[in-house]
């Protein structure tokens, strides 16, 4: 696949373990992501809801990231340059404020893989 706004093959998004388990190895990466802003979009859900399970009911913000630090999973696009959204800038932000809407965790509805599994065999 080669396209107008994306390199051959599309964008892809790293995840990382942040506890470090695995090293600087990505525990996967997903490819397939037709444009840049349909990989930051998939990054910051994915990155948003990774720290949302890091945090507990109470917790201060700086807790959420210590959790998020030791258990959650970053988000990084290749090849995105410096268009592409990174963790970093919205951590902090994150961790004060959980979500007014779900919809800012669903990375579920962005993730390409959904594409492919749509295209298998359909049952009447």
């Amino acid at each position: 696949m080669s396209g107008l706004f994306s390199p051959e093959g599309g964008f892809s998004v790293r995840i990382l373990d942040m506890s470090g388990a695995n090293g600087a190895e990505p525990v996967e990466t997903i490819r397939g992501f037709l444009t840049l802003e349909h990989a930051n979009a998939f990054a910051r859900r994915y990155v948003r809801d990774s720290l949302e399970r890091c945090r507990a009911p109470g917790m201060a913000a700086d807790a959420v990231l210590a959790a998020w630090f030791a258990y959650g999973e970053d988000a990084e696009i290749e090849e995105g340059g410096d268009q592409a959204w990174k963790s970093a800038k919205e951590l902090d932000a994150f961790a004060a404020m959980p979500p007014s809407d779900a919809e800012e965790r669903n990375w579920r509805v962005l993730d390409p893989r959904a594409d492919e599994d749509d295209d298998g065999d359909e049952t009447a």
